[in-house]
């Protein structure tokens, strides 16, 4: 059984992008108090630093800040153009995994999606791959690729971070691949894939399959006793 990581913990490893001079808070501190605002409700710098400030002196010790206040929007707007968000993600989908309920083999839905909103004039908008637990309610894990034909390539990422075994990934056709379906089996998990038309060969193969299951019923039911 796997000990569930301590968020400040996974948080300290995500390298700190500020000089060492001006720091007031600690990165851990400040991220943390994110997680926590943004599970709260929060959408907004303004809203995460309002969240901290109602909360007070109590939380703001127990996520480590050591001046007993917590930072204003200014300072999360400015940090948030600086971080490295992919390590900062990576620290988050490892504190999710860690806390995974244990038991029975799980559902990992992969997805992609245009973030609402990016699309600025010409400049085509933000593409999200998305690893979703529904036992957990949480995202595993979420990549950002350069167009919707590479969700096949995030899923092969996932795949080397995401707890394959047991489990079973699903998706739609996009993530129909051979080279994904594979890794998946190797990494001893099990996969359920829509398959379209645009697959003729592997449309075929599946109607062949439940053809024959059919047929061997059939027969079987002739005669049986």
């Amino acid at each position: 059984m796997s000990v569930p990581l301590s968020l400040l913990t996974v948080l300290a490893e995500v390298p700190d992008p500020r000089s060492r001079h001006g720091r007031r808070h600690p990165l851990s501190a400040i991220l943390s108090l994110t997680v926590v605002a943004m599970l709260s409700g929060a959408k907004s710098y303004e809203a995460i630093a309002q969240f901290g400030r109602d909360k007070g002196f109590a939380l703001a010790h127990a996520l480590g800040f050591t001046r007993g206040k917590t930072p204003t929007k200014s300072t999360f707007s400015v940090l948030f153009r600086m971080l490295d968000v992919q390590a900062f993600e990576q620290a988050l989908s490892r504190w999710i995994a860690s806390r995974l309920p244990e038991g029975p083999e799980k559902a990992i839905a992969l997805d992609g999606k245009t973030a609402r909103g990016s699309r600025d004039g010409d400049v085509p908008g933000q593409h999200l791959v998305a690893a979703y637990c529904g036992q957990a309610q949480a995202v595993l894990a979420q990549l950002r690729v350069d167009a919707k034909t590479n969700e096949h390539k995030a899923a092969l990422q996932f795949l080397g971070i995401l707890p394959v075994r047991g489990n079973i990934i699903s998706g739609d056709a996009l993530f129909c691949q051979r080279d994904v379906c594979a890794t998946i089996i190797a990494a001893g998990g099990d996969y359920v894939f829509t398959v379209k038309d645009n697959q003729p060969a592997l449309v075929m193969d599946i109607g062949a399959g439940f053809a024959y299951q059919e047929q061997t019923r059939q027969l079987a039911a002739a005669f049986s006793p």
